[in-house]
């Protein structure tokens, strides 16, 4: 579990196959009325499907509304292990309360070693396909297309193949 943001309404410049002689400009950026939104996203490693939240903050109360969501996904009888960075939200009292009495085991990775977390490599596509080239008017038409992001994604990941005998590696 890992949280992607800030998310903001600017426009996000895009790449394309070859220079324009006269692109469309960007609007500036210089204020946000609108505030700025969170990406609160797990990953099943058993299933390898994403899940979901955007979030106006990302305090211990929106972290425990995400963590509740997730807990549904499950049976009770069955712990789940949820692998979090050191931000202090993950490690608040109530936080940790909650994961004792529902089953949920909280593994934070170590000081600036977020890369061991696999949720990280999945923010990239994110990016790449949700925010590259685009310019939002509203918050809610980027939660949805982050939502439909991840729902295609789910839908659409690759299944492993594991090849044993054709790949069997020689030792000289």
């Amino acid at each position: 579990m890992d949280e992607f943001g800030p998310l903001s309404l600017q426009p996000y410049k895009g790449k394309g196959w070859f220079p324009q002689r006269r692109p469309t400009r960007l609007r500036a950026t210089y204020n946000r009325p609108h505030g700025v939104k969170h990406l609160l996203a797990a990953l099943d490693l058993k299933t390898d499907k994403l899940y979901g939240h955007v979030s106006k903050t990302k305090r211990h109360q929106d972290l425990l509304r995400f963590f509740q969501v997730l807990r549904r996904r499950f049976h009770h009888s069955e712990r789940l292990y949820l692998i979090l960075d050191n931000f202090s939200p993950h490690q608040h009292k109530k936080v940790k309360k909650w994961a004792s009495e529902n089953n949920v085991e909280l593994v934070f990775t170590p000081t600036y070693a977020s890369w061991l977390n696999r949720i990280e490599c999945h923010f990239g596509p994110l990016r790449k396909f949700v925010l590259e080239g685009s310019d939002f008017a509203k918050h809610q038409d980027l939660g949805l297309a982050i939502q439909a992001y991840l729902r295609w994604r789910n839908k659409n990941k690759r299944k492993a193949i594991i090849l044993r005998e054709q790949n069997k590696i020689k030792v000289v």
